[in-house]
């Protein structure tokens, strides 16, 4: 049994809308891929998963679609989902020694529905045992905090389809919300931006790359200017135009005010006990839309509570899943409980 366990592939799964991590058992995270699929639209044939289908946006035929499998952080496609995760298992997985055990996290206001299709897409990806973990409670975990302690601790994930606000104490979820306004809806903000106020189109890829490069939450010390490609609508040909800063804040102020006001509506929530807690250990963010310039600073300035962006937030998510897989007794009573039917 012991030669068994060490020879098997168990695994943790970050399932994100904009990218799945993999942690394997004894080797920390394997894998970081885009969640995007390209298939051949008849035959439904994968051609290509993750930076290989990432690198053919835009530039298929007709014959190919590229999607993303999960959309605001729930399966959009079951059947390109179960080839999506089969693929990926596959990549990092002993051909001879298919995964025994995969814990997925998934968002917390997951129905049982989603519940059943993610534990079926890893099933029949060649999992024996399947466990779900909140992704709050993953990405707590992830951050290194104690989950199982009597004190309120307050985690914001802002991923790429979803943002998790959850409090948690005593291995359980004490209040929480799930709104799909995330990474994502910040890029949407920005292609939209620039087809209502600069006639200008332009793909999720270059809206991405703004985002990262000159999104900001709050008003900077310097402000900073950028190039940006794309198809001017009127005229129908290619155009370049400067924007700054300020424009892109100018984009990204209603995502940014829906996010701080769910947060806000979670701490009405919470008893006095736990207010007290939050209040002397702050808000700790992780995900990749912690990591937008001034995002900490204005949540701070609406709650006026310290706020922490936990370590490598890109990853708390999957080092929490796998810190689960690790230790899977002492973290029992943190998986989700799903019906079956």
């Amino acid at each position: 049994m012991a030669l068994f366990n060490f020879l098997s592939n168990d695994l943790a799964i970050d399932l994100g809308t904009a990218n799945t991590l993999i942690w394997m058992k004894g080797k920390n995270i394997v894998l970081n891929e885009p969640t995007i699929v390209a298939y051949e639209k008849n035959s439904k044939e994968i051609i290509a998963i993750g930076h290989d289908a990432k690198d053919m946006l835009g530039r298929t035929h007709k014959d190919i679609a590229i999607i993303r499998p999960l959309r605001d952080g729930a399966i959009a496609d079951f059947e390109i989902t179960e080839g999506f995760l089969k693929a990926l298992i596959r990549k990092v997985s002993n051909s001879w020694q298919p995964a025994r055990r995969i814990v997925v996290c998934v968002p917390s206001g997951i129905t049982e529905v989603e519940k059943r299709a993610v534990r079926d897409s890893c099933e029949h990806a060649g999992a024996k045992e399947v466990h779900l973990v909140a992704e709050p409670m993953a990405s707590a975990i992830g951050v290194g905090l104690d989950v199982h302690e009597s004190t309120g601790n307050m985690i914001v994930d802002i991923g790429g389809g979803t943002t998790e606000i959850a409090v948690i104490s005593l291995s359980g979820i004490v209040e929480s919300e799930s709104i799909r306004i995330a990474g994502d809806e910040m890029t949407d903000a920005i292609v939209n931006h620039f087809r209502r106020k600069h006639n200008l189109l332009i793909g999720d890829k270059t809206a991405e790359g703004i985002k990262c490069a000159v999104g900001s939450a709050v008003p900077l010390e310097i402000e900073t200017t950028i190039e940006v490609k794309g198809r001017n609508i009127s005229q129908g040909r290619p155009e370049q135009i400067m924007t700054s800063s300020v424009d892109i804040r100018e984009a990204l102020s209603d995502p940014i005010a829906q996010i701080v006001s769910a947060i806000l509506s979670v701490l009405e929530r919470v008893s006095g006990e736990i207010a007290s807690d939050i209040y002397d250990r702050g808000i700790i963010l992780t995900g990749g839309g912690a990591l937008l310039n001034g995002l900490d600073e204005r949540i701070r300035k609406e709650t006026s509570l310290a706020v922490h962006i936990g370590d490598d937030p890109l990853t708390a998510v999957v080092r929490g899943t796998g810190k689960i897989l690790e230790n899977l007794n002492d973290y029992s009573s943190v998986l989700i409980k799903s019906t079956r039917y």
